[in-house]
Order: structure tokens, then C-alpha cells, then sequence
């Protein structure tokens, strides 16, 4: 590993003194995190200083450094909107990592489509659509979609009224679930007003159309329309349950989303709760991953930014007109900064002391403390589980010891080009990103899986007695007796032939083992080829993202490459400073002209060719 000094005294005392954003990178070039700073060079250059002040956290950070890029902006507004989307894309480990609980479904209304549709989504997007949600239960999501249908006969298609009109109505006409506006039989003026009586029911407006419901009922009980009745009635019914949803929730009469977080030890837990015109509409539950040596201050910092932020352009999708928050964190008024400009009105970042808005928040607090506790249950539940499906792994395959610690071996290439190794290791049957590895394939044998994974195997467990570390109760293998012959060989050759090897092979999920002619069948619901299945899945999903890293850094070097006078020096050099090519892009003249060895005239040589 590198030490402390990796990032030299002259580079530091080069670095921008305005706003920006940094990336500490490790040996491999993988980022290890990514911050914002009011002064890149304040902020970078307190890192490497020998006052003892730095939690262990950051001390072996440090310790990791080999490589450090920057990207200065125009304001600390666009540094905060900067990391959390850098930190979104990379996931760097020493950054506080965020897990949403889930996507929670929503409704959808595609308002600008001249013939707008309603359905269920779990992607938000910014695309001029409403969206009314997250529904965190699923009863009154079907409630409300049940009145709709009931009452409004909204197309089911996806063809692009009017451009794509079929030449006759589909089977939703013959049924009466729709009056085929397609072919013209309802008008869009007629349908968009239906649409805007379904915006006013997902909006919470349900009093007065009750009344108009029940007008339309009584007179269709007249004219002894008696379907029509029985329909309407239902649709009443409906709204009348929804109704009886919302003075359950109703909290106060503003727009606000609270934000709190609860924490115990290495877990932690942050709530946002969503109030519409006083509605409690849903809760989103986010969890903390290593939050034990991280202050309430930055927790809420990376809590409020990647909740808001991190979501790209749908962290500006209904934003309320207040957020409130437990307590105070440096970033606030950039926070709302950003959030005032993204909702095109003000949005105020408050923490309020007293009364009303305090007492919400303490709600919020509530909300927090249920989900951490049940976190904590559950992952008290997922040890005592993990034993058991140990146990029936042991069981299973015959082993002489409970695999407490398992590697999987994984081989990824495109049509033998960007071959790599991966390996992944599994503590009580859990992922432990620490002891991931990836490497790439130094034989020139193309796709020749057996041979790429004997050189995987026999580098890992070389490292491995180098550093005399403690060796695996289970290997596996991704793939057939022919990965697993090659595991062995590779093994045998370190003298290790004491370790157990396991493949699993993905076409009939058989598991081959060194002691056994033919390949072991277990269940399709064995927890034990679940948890088999489990590991070799993440094997295979991280060589694929080390491959796909790979390729991305070639297409993004070849495009440099065909630039006349810039060879590998000022590749890196340009790369190293700007951090990829779309940001050269958009760099000026003279920043590029500030790196060495690149003029003016090469400056201008550079944009015109990554400008066309």
C-alpha cells in the first residue's frame, strides 16, 4: 500500500484555491472518495498533516492514496451537486454509503402527452410527468387506482396519440374501459378533462366530487340505469375510503418533507417524511452502512445532499417548501441554495427549536428510532439465518468444516479482449467488500476461460501466503468441471491442495466437487444453492463492472489518441487534471494551457478535435 506521502508537497501547493471537487484514487485507480471544498487546496493539503487530529477512518484513507484528481467549479452550489452525483456513479468506500430500504412505487399522469396515461412506476424521472407517491403501503396505491378506473375511462395503450393511431379501437373500447380517443370517438379536450378530475383525486381534493358522484348516482337510480348506479356507488365508496386515508394523516397545513435519523452503534437509520397540503403522503427509509466513527453532523450532510441531490435531475421532482431538519450541519444554506434554484421557488432548510415544526420532527425522530430498531432485528435475525444455511451447506457438500469464509473465483472478457479476474470473499455468509479483488489477465490466450482462471487462482492465493493470510474454508468457482480442474491445478502447483474447491456451473446450477464423478444436484429451493448462487452472482457482477471500467477507459484514451500531437504523457496529464474527456471538453483555452508541454495553438487543436 502507499504511504502518507503518495501525494507530493509540490502538488499539493499547486492545487486551485476555488471551489471544487476532489477524488482520491488508490493504486488499482479506483476512487477511494470523493469530497467538495470551499478551496480545493486548504481542503486537500489538511489530509497529509502529522497533527495526530485524524480519526482512524481517514488515517488509512490516507494511508491508500496513490492518486488524486480535481474538478474546480463556478460555486460551492455546484460542488455539492458535483460530489453527490460523482459519489452516485463511483461509490466510493470510504464515503458514507446510503442504501434506500427500496423503490417505492408511485402513480404516474404523463400531464404533457396530448392524451395523458396513468400507471404504476418505481422510476421517477424528470420528464414533466406528475407523480403522487411513494405509496409505502400498496393498499392505497390500489384504492386510488381502482376509483380511477372506475370512474374514468383512461387509455391503457402506448401508442403516441395522435401520431400513432391505430386504424381501429382495441378490445378496452368493446369492454367500456376506454371511449378509444385513438380513433377519434372522444375528443381530447373530453379526455383531458377527465384527466384533470383524476389530478384533483390524487391530489387529496375528493369532498366535493364525492357529491358529484353521488348526484350521478341518484340519477342514474332514476332513469333505473342500475349498472351505472352499482358503479358509481363502488366509486363512492372508494373516495369515501380515501378521504377517511387522509384525516388519519393529516398533520399540518404545509408543504414540508422532515428529515431525521436515529443511530446505535454501527448502524443507523434516516427517515424522510413527506407532507403535502398537510398530508403525511409517505415515508422513505434511508440505512447507513459503517457509521460508527462519522459525527450526526456528517451523516445528515450525506443524508440531506445524496436524498436530494444524488438523484440527479429527480431530486427536483416536487420538492416542498420547507425541509426540516434535527439539527444544524455546514452545508444548510448551500442545501438550500441548490434546492431554491432547482424548484424555480424558495425552499427554506430549517431546524426549528420550538412548537409545531419541532414536534414534527421529533415525529420524525420516531419514524427513525421504529426503522433502526427493526434493522437491528433483522440483521439479528440474518446471523442466527446465516448459521443455519451454513450448516446446511456443510451438510450439502460434505465438508469438513462449517465455510465460514468462501472466495468465488469469476473470468470476464468481451471476445477475448479486456480479459480480468475477480474474486470476491463472503464472512458468515455475508459480502465483506474489504477482501474484494480484481486483477487483469497477463497471459496473451485470448478467451481461453480454464487457463485465465488457473492464473486468477494462482495469483490470489499467492498474494495470499505472501501476506500469510488466513486461507478459505471454501473456494468457488464460476463454471464447470473444467474451471474447476483448472482451479485445482492452480492450486496444487502452490502446494495448497489441501483447500476445498467447489464450481457451480450456471446452466443446470450442478456443483462439482474434486471428491465426486458427477456434478451434485441440490433443490431449486435449497437456502443452500441460494446462498451458492448468491456469491457466484457477485463474482460474475464484479468482473463485469471491472471489464466495463476497463472499456470505458480505452474508448476514452482512443479519443484522445487521434489527436495529432498528443501522446501518452499529455493523455495522462490531461486526464490526470480534468478527469475525463467531457470535462476537457469544456474547459477554455487557457486551462488547458496551464498543464505543461501544451501551447496555445495545441490547446485549440485539442477542443476543436473533441468539439466536433
Amino acid at each position: 500500500m502507499p504511504d502518507r506521502h503518495s501525494i507530493s508537497a509540490k502538488v499539493l501547493s499547486r492545487l486551485p484555491t476555488g471551489p471544487g471537487v476532489y477524488l482520491f484514487r488508490g493504486e488499482s485507480g479506483e476512487v477511494l472518495y470523493v469530497g467538495k471544498a470551499k478551496s480545493l487546496r486548504s481542503r486537500v493539503r489538511s489530509y497529509f498533516r502529522r497533527d495526530g487530529s485524524h480519526s482512524i477512518k481517514t488515517q488509512e484513507l490516507v494511508r491508500r492514496v496513490a492518486g488524486l484528481d480535481t474538478i474546480v467549479v463556478g460555486s460551492e452550489a455546484e460542488a455539492l451537486i458535483l460530489e453527490a452525483n460523482l459519489i452516485k456513479e463511483h461509490h466510493p468506500r470510504f464515503n458514507i454509503q446510503l442504501r434506500d430500504d427500496k423503490k417505492y412505487p408511485y402513480i404516474k399522469v404523463t400531464t404533457r402527452e396530448p392524451f395523458p396515461r396513468v400507471f404504476v412506476t418505481r422510476n421517477v424521472r424528470n420528464d414533466g410527468s406528475r407523480y403522487f407517491g411513494p405509496f409505502t403501503s400498496v393498499g392505497p396505491l390500489r384504492q386510488a387506482l381502482e376509483v380511477v378506473k372506475r370512474l374514468y375511462w383512461v387509455r391503457s395503450c402506448r401508442y403516441n396519440l395522435p401520431r400513432e393511431a391505430p386504424d381501429r379501437p382495441c378490445l378496452d373500447y368493446h369492454i367500456g374501459r376506454c371511449l378509444a380517443p385513438c380513433v377519434g370517438l372522444q375528443s381530447r379536450e373530453e379526455y383531458r378533462g377527465m384527466v384533470r378530475e383524476i389530478l384533483r383525486i390524487l391530489d387529496g381534493e375528493t369532498e366535493d366530487l364525492r357529491s358529484e358522484v353521488e348526484e350521478k348516482m341518484q340519477k342514474a337510480s332514476e332513469e333505473l340505469r342500475f349498472e351505472d348506479a352499482a358503479r358509481l356507488r363502488d366509486v363512492g365508496r372508494g373516495l369515501e375510503t380515501i378521504a377517511r386515508e387522509q384525516r388519519v394523516h393529516r398533520v399540518m397545513g404545509e408543504d414540508q418533507d422532515i428529515l431525521a435519523l436515529a443511530r446505535d452503534g454501527e448502524h443507523a437509520a434516516g427517515v424522510a417524511l413527506r407532507i403535502r397540503r398537510g398530508l403525511l403522503l409517505g415515508r422513505e427509509t434511508i440505512r447507513f452502512s459503517d457509521a460508527g466513527s462519522e459525527e450526526d453532523t456528517a451523516l445528515l450532510s450525506a443524508f440531506v445532499s445524496r436524498y436530494y441531490l444524488g438523484r440527479g435531475e429527480e431530486g427536483s421532482l416536487d420538492l416542498p417548501k420547507e425541509v426540516l431538519l434535527p439539527l444544524d450541519f455546514p452545508d444548510r444554506s448551500v442545501v438550500e441554495e441548490v434546492l431554491s434554484d432547482r424548484a424555480g421557488k424558495k425552499v427554506r432548510v430549517l431546524v426549528p427549536k420550538r412548537g409545531a415544526k419541532r414536534r414534527l420532527v421529533e415525529l420524525g425522530g420516531t419514524n427513525a428510532q421504529n426503522a433502526l430498531e427493526d434493522s437491528v432485528s433483522a440483521l439479528a435475525f440474518m446471523g442466527d439465518r446465516a448459521d443455519e444455511v451454513l450448516f446446511q451447506l456443510q451438510d450439502r457438500l460434505d465438508l469438513k468444516v462449517v465455510p465460514r469464509t468462501m472466495v468465488c473465483f469469476d473470468v470476464s472478457h468481451i471476445q477475448g479482449s479486456e480479459t480480468v479476474g475477480s474474486v470476491v470473499l463472503f464472512e458468515n455468509g455475508a459480502p465483506k467488500k474489504g477482501g474484494y479483488r480484481h486483477m487483469r489477465i497477463r497471459g496473451e490466450w485470448g478467451n481461453d476461460d480454464y487457463r485465465s482462471m488457473a492464473e486468477t487462482v494462482t495469483r490470489y492465493f499467492r498474494r495470499a501466503l505472501d501476506e500469510e493470510r488466513v486461507l478459505p474454508d471454501l473456494v468457488i468457482i464460476d463454471g464447470g468441471k473444467g474451471q474447476l480442474n483448472a482451479a485445482l491445478g492452480a492450486l496444487e502447483g502452490l502446494g495448497l491442495s489441501q483447500v476445498t474447491v467447489a464450481s457451480l456451473a450456471k446452466k443446470e446450477e450442478e456443483v462439482y466437487l474434486a471428491n465426486r464423478p458427477r456434478g451434485l444436484v441440490m433443490s431449486r429451493r435449497d437456502p443452500a444453492l441460494h446462498l451458492l448462487q448468491r456469491i457466484r452472482d457477485e463474482a460474475h457482477r464484479f468482473a463485469i463492472s471491472y471489464n466495463r471500467k476497463l472499456r470505458s477507459k480505452r474508448t476514452l484514451t482512443s479519443q484522445l489518441e487521434e489527436i495529432p500531437g498528443v501522446g501518452s504523457s499529455r493523455q495522462k496529464a490531461l486526464l490526470t487534471e480534468f478527469g475525463s474527456v467531457a470535462a476537457i471538453r469544456k474547459a477554455s483555452v487557457q486551462d488547458i494551457t496551464r498543464l505543461p508541454g501544451i501551447g496555445p495553438e495545441l490547446a485549440v487543436r485539442i477542443l476543436t478535435y473533441l468539439r466536433v
